[in-house]
């Protein structure tokens, strides 16, 4: 998802939210099965304070991620968190995510992961609870490219699970 985007959806959500003083709490996941090289192909896009205060309050320790200060510590909580948050079950097994690389993007922190050995998509069930514990209002925005088809999973600490078939 392009920053322009992004930030049509925040412009969007301030226009018609009255102007009021409550943050947006959003993260954006693009999970893309590659048939060709039998992978799934999962983006997330995270604002870094709100991952770097999921990672205060959960190892207890300040996290500098998305500054000069960032350690190889930090993105390797970064890396426990998002695999303890983003769960994936394809064909009825649970995966794991392999950490790939990170940018960032403005104020935006881009990770991204695959699941190996995927070679075709299959039912699949995905459970998001990246910033729940924070955040009362997080919704986790999930765009699929999944049997040929786009789907949209809008997950939340309350729904925080889906089911693409």
């Amino acid at each position: 998802m392009s920053k322009r985007l992004l930030m049509g959806c925040l412009g969007l959500w301030l226009l018609t939210s009255g102007f009021s003083a409550h943050k947006f709490y959003v993260a954006i996941f693009q999970v893309d099965h590659n048939a060709a090289k039998k992978r799934m192909e999962i983006t997330a896009r995270v604002f870094a304070d709100d991952l770097n205060s999921a990672l205060d309050k959960k190892y207890k320790t300040r996290h500098h991620l998305a500054t000069d200060q960032e350690t190889e510590a930090d993105i390797a909580d970064m890396k426990k968190y998002f695999t303890a948050h983003l769960r994936l079950t394809i064909g009825g097994q649970p995966k794991t995510l392999q950490f790939k690389s990170k940018a960032l993007d403005g104020n935006v922190y881009v990770c991204y992961f695959s699941i190996p050995d995927v070679p075709k998509a299959t039912p699949m069930e995905v459970e998001n609870t990246v910033f729940t514990e924070l955040f009362e209002d997080q919704q986790n925005m999930m765009h699929f490219q999944y049997n040929g088809t786009k789907q949209t999973l809008v997950l939340t600490g309350e729904n925080s699970k889906g089911m693409l078939k």
